[in-house]
């Protein structure tokens, strides 16, 4: 088998691998953060939460596909390291590039909430005070 094809077994092993986890791991740690973020409404969270997940595997596995072609070729062990650690740090960073881009995302919409929250008073008022007179 030629080593070309075996780097790119390998890079799509570890890449839909690392997709996968990394999905899983937002999934599960940011639906709390969506619950807050859409005020304990729970099932919107969820919702919200699965969409989120399907299009950060379409866009990563997008990119891992697009991102498989090299024009080397692969002649040794060594080659095949090399070509590997290129890749999978690309990928790596389109990873954590997406993670801080939900990140900011919804602590944008959690802030815009906390704004809204605090425009109104906690009490409603109980009486009206006129002005000082003379002022």
């Amino acid at each position: 088998m030629d080593r070309t094809v075996i780097a790119y077994v390998i890079y799509l092993i570890v890449s839909i691998g690392l997709t996968i986890w990394v999905a899983r791991t937002l999934s599960r740690n940011g639906r709390i953060f969506l619950s807050d973020v859409l005020h304990g409404n729970e099932q919107l969270a969820d919702a919200v939460n699965h969409l989120l997940v399907v299009g950060f595997y379409l866009v990563n596995l997008g990119f891992v596909a697009l991102y498989l072609h090299t024009s080397d070729t692969v002649e040794d062990t060594r080659g095949i390291f090399e070509a590997l650690s290129a890749k999978l740090g690309v990928v790596l960073l389109v990873l954590g590039v997406m993670h801080l881009g939900n990140v900011y995302v919804l602590n944008r919409i959690r802030r815009r909430g906390i704004m809204e929250k605090e425009q109104f008073p906690p009490v409603p008022p109980q009486g009206w005070t006129a002005p000082a007179a003379g002022a």
